[in-house]
């Protein structure tokens, strides 16, 4: 029970990797306060998880819901800025909307959170994990443009905070998934190909040396892991999670 009684946000957790942490969080004992934007959240309540239904882009209803979550708790043992969004498109035709739209989300939002939440986890031994991603600082395909940027602001954002927040005993780590099998995935493969979408995800699973997705589960196991104690002596890192996709030095992998 390594996160036993500990109070974790975690932000976009009704759904895909945010749920994923959810669920393995409150396996290992912790309270789960879940801001979200989807209605959802507001059907999650229970006695270890608190819904907020929220827009992390509206900074004055995330101070608000933070404001609200210490009038129960005094402190924030754990902050999981999970929340993200993924549209294709290339450089050449985005609108400025879905430019900021990524923008807003997954670097403003990820920021107000942070932000709101700081006062609150100093000097308990606190810990910040945030999501980034291998697209970007890593890898990149076509039509990833804004959200490769985003993620790759996240892992500098991470790591800048980590030299920040050390003073405070606060650790900032970042989780870089590559294919976790989420609904933001299934979109894409829809998107790509509606006629059959099953094609899609069938040939994102032969590129991955391990012959399959990550599961949300597993993306929240490493996650507990960077939250919790067992972790203590890590700060300021990114952590790929891909089951080896980035690894090979050429395109083709296996047979």
């Amino acid at each position: 029970m390594k996160l036993e009684n500990k109070l974790c946000v975690v932000t976009g957790g009704a759904m895909g990797n945010g749920y994923g942490i959810v669920k393995v969080f409150l396996k290992y004992g912790a309270v789960v306060a879940i801001l979200d934007y989807d209605d959802k959240v507001t059907t999650m309540n229970s006695d270890r998880v608190l819904g907020y239904k929220v827009d992390i882009r509206d900074k004055a209803k995330v101070e608000e819901c933070i404001k609200d979550l210490m009038t129960k708790y005094k402190k924030i043992d754990v902050l999981i800025n999970n929340a993200g969004v993924c549209k294709l498109d290339t450089f050449e035709n985005m609108s400025d909307e879905t430019r900021d739209f990524h923008f807003d989300i997954n670097i403003k939002g990820t920021w107000n959170v942070t932000k709101a939440c700081l006062p609150y986890m100093k000097n308990i031994d606190a810990s910040i994990v945030n999501l980034s991603s291998v697209t970007g600082p890593m890898v990149a395909d076509p039509g990833e443009v804004a959200y490769a940027t985003t993620k790759g602001a996240v892992l500098a954002f991470t790591k800048a905070c980590a030299a920040e927040f050390i003073e405070y005993g606060i650790r900032v780590n970042a989780i870089m998934p590559g294919y976790i099998h989420t609904p933001m995935v299934d979109s894409i493969a829809n998107k790509t190909n509606s006629e059959n979408p099953q094609e899609v995800i069938d040939g994102i699973t032969k590129g991955i040396p391990m012959g399959r997705m990550g599961t949300i589960e597993e993306l929240g196991e490493l996650a507990a892991f960077l939250a919790s104690q067992e972790s203590s002596y890590i700060t300021g890192q990114g952590i790929v999670i891909d089951g080896a996709s980035t690894l090979p030095e050429t395109m083709v992998v296996g047979s």
